[in-house]
């Protein structure tokens, strides 16, 4: 009689399951199969044309990315994502070939991106690469940063800003370095270069930038002798005054060269600036000729 009713028992719970799975609700019954396939897991590359609210990292791993939209606040812009090529074991040191051909790339991309080379505002370009985990995972790119900073000189911070650095330099702005005034020493050297309105006076503007050739960082008297002279023919250019031997009686010149392990990295551009040490001017000096930048007596 128990093994009747134990009998009968298991019967009723078979045919309740089986009622139960036939009332699918026009389902298949079947967990699995209707799901589509996940992809298989990848290297992750980083986005472009995004910002980021963190500081600069020149190792980014997957964990500490977290991109955001360039209308909230932020310190930095990817502006190009580029990628290694070979088949290295860890991403590639700081003065390697492979870091200053990425930094060349990214050079010319944020050039491009801001409508003027980057080195004519107040902005510094950095490149970042995948941490040791992330480059043995597969990925191989290489990002182009851009950051705006307080000044271009001595002492610059990273900005907190709102809004896209695309073509901030096609157009005037706030960005763009124009008049400066200087700050010397007891020795008359220049320690600081201070930004001022071209309509107050002042003693000193920016002229543009001089590609170094790819040579070692200067040391030496000779060495300087070279960056100097580069930038005294960008001042030339830029005051529409003769390149000669008569043009340190007119202006003398400030240079702001990359610092030593930016220029092992692949960074070759040297701000120039024009410098009047013997007077003040209102104005630029842009396209003055020789009558904005005549020969000094002494």
């Amino acid at each position: 009689m128990q093994r009747a009713t134990r009998s009968l028992i298991a019967a009723l719970a078979v045919g309740a399951l089986l009622a139960g799975c036939a009332g699918t609700g026009g389902l298949d019954g079947d967990l699995v199969d209707d799901w589509a396939v996940l992809p298989p897991p990848g290297p992750f590359t980083p986005a472009v044309e995004v910002c980021h609210e963190a500081d600069f990292a020149d190792v980014v791993p997957v964990a500490a990315y977290a991109p955001v939209d360039c209308a909230v606040p932020h310190r930095v812009e990817t502006v190009h994502v580029g990628s290694f090529a070979g088949g290295r074991s860890e991403p590639p040191a700081s003065a390697s070939t492979e870091m200053r051909t990425a930094f060349a790339d990214c050079d010319t991309r944020a050039t491009g991106y801001v409508g003027d080379n980057w080195r004519a505002g107040r902005l510094r370009l950095a490149v970042a690469v995948p941490s040791g985990p992330g480059w043995a995972a597969g990925s191989r790119w290489y990002r182009c940063d851009l950051l705006e900073v307080t000044t271009a000189d001595v002492g610059a911070k990273v900005v907190m800003r709102t809004g896209s650095l695309r073509d901030a330099l096609r157009v005037p702005s706030a960005l763009r370095l124009g008049c400066q005034q200087t700050r010397t020493d007891r020795n008359g050297v220049v320690q600081a270069l201070i930004p001022v309105d071209c309509a107050e006076r002042h003693d000193a503007e920016f002229a543009g930038v001089w590609a170094s050739p790819d040579r070692p960082y200067p040391k030496r008297g000779v060495d300087w002798a070279a960056v100097y002279a580069g930038c005294r023919s960008v001042l030339a250019r830029y005051a529409r005054v003769p390149d000669d031997a008569h043009l340190v009686f007119r202006s003398d010149v400030v240079v702001r060269p990359p610092g030593a392990g930016r220029w092992r990295a692949g960074d070759r551009g040297v701000r120039c600036y024009l410098w009047l040490s013997d007077r003040a001017v209102t104005g630029s000096l842009r396209d003055a000729g020789r009558a904005g930048l005549p020969l000094r007596t002494k």
